[in-house]
């Protein structure tokens, strides 16, 4: 219900910045590009105030609950490296696609979508090198274990890290990040400490593994393309009677736009999630062969996180990546049962 709330207040939001916004163009004494940018960082400003009530109580509750050990101030100081990289990645879009329409007018969609699609490759690419606080993973028996998985997967080797997160929190989690020359493997050092068996690792271990083995961050910007091209159009679209996105103002009602189209796309894109997901659920499996461990996980894992087994269709479409924890165990059971075990 608090996701529901915060996604009605951030489109009513924008809808009324996309008919007042335009009023703060007196403020500007730059020119079209530069107006345009103010509105821009203006409107994502309005954006992150509407929202940090929602982002507070969802902290709130995490402490309540001993989700998480982190104090208020240190929680907003963490959500400032996130917040601004989506900033700087919105303002350089904008800045670019504002620089491209003036003269090419309607016809800027088509470089605008690769513009976006340029930008998300690169930060997929840079990823890595704006997570600050890793090191790297020390575990002997853990990278033995990464070896044969990779020779398994066909990988070669993929560097492993850890990163420290349990001075504010007891939960679990690793991801794979980047791609080529610059993937790797994090751990989160909760994982680590004991709460977790060595097979239980060893699964998470072999899943991220399975995302660089399936090239799914590649995978995962050819389908951010497919979506640029039909959104850039709709937003060319929509802001045609702005003047289009050569004029500031355009940007924001751009921003509504954005934002809705983002909602729109969210059931089809956590669907390419949970395949992307449940690829590297089998892929773990298949190196581990170790269903039990992949079983107590995924147990641990609902427990230590408060999740739903099998959470309402609506929220499992608008907001699952993943597949249920019941999908995942039963996906275990099938592979043991497939092996006789």
């Amino acid at each position: 219900m608090l996701w529901v709330l915060s996604q009605v207040t951030l489109l009513v939001t924008l809808w009324v910045y996309s008919k007042r916004g335009v009023a703060f163009m007196r403020e500007s004494a730059g020119g079209r590009i530069a107006t345009g940018m103010l509105l821009g960082m203006l409107g994502l400003a309005i954006v992150w105030l509407v929202q940090l009530p929602f982002g507070l109580a969802a902290h709130w509750w995490d402490r309540r609950h001993d989700l998480s050990d982190a104090g208020y101030l240190d929680w907003a100081l963490e959500n400032w490296s996130v917040l601004g990289a989506e900033f700087l990645f919105i303002c350089l879009a904008l800045l670019i696609v504002m620089a491209i329409a003036g003269p090419l007018g309607d016809r800027w969609w088509l470089p605008g979508a690769a513009v976006f699609i340029g930008l998300g490759a690169l930060f997929a690419f840079i990823s890595p090198y704006l997570t600050y606080d890793t090191k790297p993973l020390r575990d002997q028996e853990l990278r033995a274990a990464a070896r044969d998985y990779e020779h398994d997967q066909g990988l070669d080797r993929v560097p492993l890290r850890v990163e420290e997160v349990s001075s504010f929190t007891k939960q679990a989690n690793a991801y794979a990040d980047g791609f080529g020359p610059t993937k790797e493997v994090v751990l989160w050092d909760t994982l680590l400490g004991g709460e977790y068996s060595d097979g239980e690792v060893k699964v998470v271990l072999a899943h991220e593994l399975g995302h660089h083995s399936s090239d799914h961050i590649p995978k995962g910007i050819a389908w951010y393309a497919l979506f640029a091209l039909p959104g850039t159009y709709l937003l060319m679209r929509a802001t045609r009677r702005r003047g289009g996105m050569g004029q500031p103002e355009a940007v924001p009602l751009s921003l509504f736009v954005l934002a809705a189209l983002t909602l729109a796309a969210a059931p089809v894109e956590n669907w390419i999630s949970r395949r992307m997901e449940a690829e590297a659920d089998w892929k773990a499996l298949q190196s581990t062969r170790d269903p039990a461990s992949d079983r107590s996980l995924m147990v641990e894992f609902a427990r230590s996180s408060l999740g739903d087994p099998n959470p309402p269709t609506w929220a499992y479409a608008l907001l699952s990546t993943h597949p249920t924890f019941e999908q995942r165990v039963a996906m275990a059971n099938a592979w043991a049962a497939r092996r006789g075990r």
